[in-house]
């Protein structure tokens, strides 16, 4: 069998299996009578438009995603802004959002599409806070190794718009809003730093983030932290009129490879769909199980798993966790044989590159000799992008027009 080929498959089923047109189709109930408005956000928020538009037919309203993630809806106004860092088409597409949201009255019914990549697509700094300091910290947070929870806990207590406050600007009128997760745990509370979720964090929580990471915040971010945000508690009157609901998570593409793998008769484990931690720590930790299962190995076998991981910037170079971590598990399983793995992003971007992530197979070592350059150098520099471009491997998708999170998946041969 081709291993590659077997998991670049895999990854394209995970991804196929989040597509939008398949899961809100499912989740909306009957077109309500009377006007609808819909508003969202994130990577994933064009093509649920789309399908939303597909069920019901034509709509108003806008969303804002990622440059490059826009589809052809009939009615919907699709916004393109910046991700990972915020940009100022996001923020004027979010007071246009806001101001929207204003015209609504008691009848008026909100369709709110919420996915992964919101919480920088949306923006409205609070208090005083200009772009280009939300820019900085937000920078600084994606550098830090911050997990997802906490980088949007800092996020929402710094907004005009998450934390519950865009399903407030939208009160009397009633929302339903369908969230497409990538957060561990599926806490709506996180998808995009939850707009339309209340929330039970504290800007001294968010405070002592920063503090952690030893991130200094400059003076606006400080006054708005010490004066209080604007986030809504879980259980707010103003939130009452708002549904919310998870249409589509990572365990169900892991699911989905999982079933496609034992149909190619592989024998499958799936590790956990929630994983999160330093990329290059959990891909030795993998790289090790690999190699410990297939010292007693009877029959091919995969390890898949799912979640976020993370990584700390060391140096100057380009990376992401998935480049990252199959950067690090080539490095620790030293080009064993029968032994291949896949990491992507099921949204197509790593860290901040238009590449999903990278395959990995026991030539690893010789590619590298032969490309010319250290594995081990490319790590310290937080530089796997740069490495996979220089001796191939990367997997290049372009806008997946989903997002439910990381994924990666490790086939095991047996030693003859």
């Amino acid at each position: 069998m081709n291993a590659e080929n077997i998991l670049r498959e895999l990854f394209k089923v995970a991804v196929d299996a989040a597509d939008p047109m398949l899961a809100v189709p499912v989740a909306l109930p009957p077109r309500p009578e009377g006007r609808i408005v819909v508003v969202g956000a994130g990577k994933a928020s064009a093509r649920m438009a789309e399908a939303a538009e597909t069920a019901w037919g034509p709509l108003t309203g806008l969303v804002i995603t990622r440059y490059g993630f826009g589809r052809p809806t009939k009615g919907i106004e699709i916004a393109e802004a910046a991700h990972p860092v915020p940009d100022a088409a996001g923020q004027a597409a979010t007071m246009r959002m806001l101001d929207l949201l204003d015209t609504l009255g008691g009848d008026d019914f909100v369709l709110s599409l919420i996915s992964g990549g919101g919480s920088a697509l949306l923006t409205a700094p609070a208090g005083d806070i200009t772009l280009a300091e939300k820019q900085m910290l937000n920078d600084a947070l994606l550098r830090s190794g911050a997990p997802i929870d906490q980088m949007n806990t800092v996020r929402k207590h710094l907004s005009r718009v998450k934390g519950g406050q865009l399903a407030a600007r939208a009160a009397p009128a009633r929302m339903l809003s369908l969230m497409i997760s990538d957060v561990p745990g599926d806490d709506p509370a996180f998808i995009a730093s939850g707009p339309t979720v209340g929330d039970d964090t504290s800007p001294a929580d968010a405070l002592g983030i920063l503090e952690a990471y030893r991130i200094t915040p400059v003076p606006s971010v400080r006054a708005v932290l010490d004066g209080g945000s604007g986030v809504l508690p879980v259980g707010h009157p103003d939130l009452t009129h708002c549904r919310n609901i998870v249409i589509s998570a990572p365990s169900q593409s892991l699911a989905a490879a999982a079933r496609a793998a034992a149909a190619r008769g592989l024998d499958v484990e799936v590790l956990g769909d929630a994983l999160e931690g330093e990329a290059r720590d959990l891909a030795r930790s993998q790289a090790k199980l690999a190699m410990d299962i297939q010292s007693g190995l009877k029959k091919p076998k995969l390890l898949i798993s799912g979640g976020e991981c993370t990584v700390s910037h060391r140096g100057g170079g380009t990376g992401g966790p998935n480049a990252e971590f199959a950067l690090a598990a080539g490095i620790a399983l030293k080009g064993a044989p029968g032994i291949h793995l896949i990491a992507c992003d099921t949204d197509g971007v790593d860290g901040a590159a238009d590449v999903a992530g990278a395959v990995v197979g026991p030539d690893f070592p010789q590619r590298a000799i032969t490309a010319g350059v250290d594995p081990h150098e490319a790590l310290d520099r937080s530089d796997s992008h740069g490495f996979f471009e220089r001796i191939g491997g990367q997997v290049v998708t372009g806008p997946t027009l989903t997002n439910v999170n990381d994924f990666r998946a490790i086939l095991i041969e047996p030693l003859r």
